[in-house]
């Protein structure tokens, strides 16, 4: 099946080219990659225009103006412009395992999202690995067990690798704790629930809306958790003044059986490259 990988950014170069470097190392490379850039400066399109021409799949820089808080829409304009078969959505500031997209194509299933988990990195271990490159996508165990006991990740239970089963849908409705910086679909679902709703302004909870929706027209939950996980690379709390405001629409959502986003990405479709 053909698969595209999509990585949000928003002005943060340096988190970007930690987490090209893992797509670089990635064990299965036939993927397309596109960034779905919120708005960044010149310094973010040089990276990628350094990387794409050395990178061994296409990569793609999908810019939209800088307007404030805006991933849904940036990651709707990215999948407008794939006609893969499969979305592995990321974000630019989580570092792939070097098997994460195998892992995502090889779960992929009919009917079925995939949601992963996350090893969240601290703020100085952060700051080590962006400023000596430190290629943490190609560590093994005995390197992240030190890690853990030295207090630079949170955990290590999402390193565990677990084959698939049916155990991965003992939650088919769950929506909570779906989170799009590890989360893969059909691009036919997708378009099917119109994409991201971009009525959710500033941080917080498109991705829950995404999550129901989906829910909602029979799509199945199917965990990736011990399979396919992301190393988070810490930032500073995002602006969630809008929290109350989104709350709100998605406890509208909730009490409705609604499967289309309101302004999703049907607006992009049929759009010139």
């Amino acid at each position: 099946m053909k698969t595209a990988v999509i990585v949000t950014t928003y002005n943060r170069p340096d988190a970007l080219a930690a987490t090209l470097a893992g797509y670089l190392a990635q064990s299965d490379r036939d993927f397309e990659l596109l960034i779905a850039d919120d708005g960044s400066r010149d310094e973010t399109r040089l990276l990628i225009e350094s990387e794409a021409a050395r990178a061994p799949f296409p990569l793609h820089h999908v810019w939209q103006d800088d307007l404030g808080f805006r991933p849904g829409a940036a990651r709707n304009r990215a999948a407008a412009r794939t006609h893969a078969d499969y979305l592995i959505f990321a974000d630019g500031d989580c570092i792939p395992t070097r098997d994460f997209v195998r892992r995502h194509k090889s779960l992929a299933e009919k009917n079925c999202f995939l949601s992963g988990n996350r090893v969240l990195l601290s703020e100085t271990f952060t700051q080590v690995v962006l400023a000596a490159r430190v290629p943490v996508h190609q560590w093994h165990a005995a390197r992240w067990l030190r890690a853990w006991l030295t207090r630079d990740v949170n955990r290590l239970l999402p390193l565990l690798k677990l084959p698939d089963s049916p155990l991965r849908q003992r939650a088919p409705r769950q929506w909570e704790g779906v989170k799009t910086c590890n989360l893969s679909l059909w691009r036919a679902d997708f378009l099917h629930v119109n994409g991201f709703d971009e009525s959710y302004s500033g941080w917080g909870l498109e991705d829950s809306d995404l999550a129901i929706r989906l829910i909602h027209a029979g799509i199945r939950h199917k965990s990736a958790r011990f399979a396919a996980p992301v190393f988070h690379l810490w930032h500073r709390e995002n602006d969630r003044s809008r929290l109350a405001e989104n709350q709100k629409l998605l406890d509208e959502l909730i009490a409705s059986r609604r499967t289309e986003a309101r302004a999703g990405i049907r607006q992009y479709l049929g759009q010139p490259e």
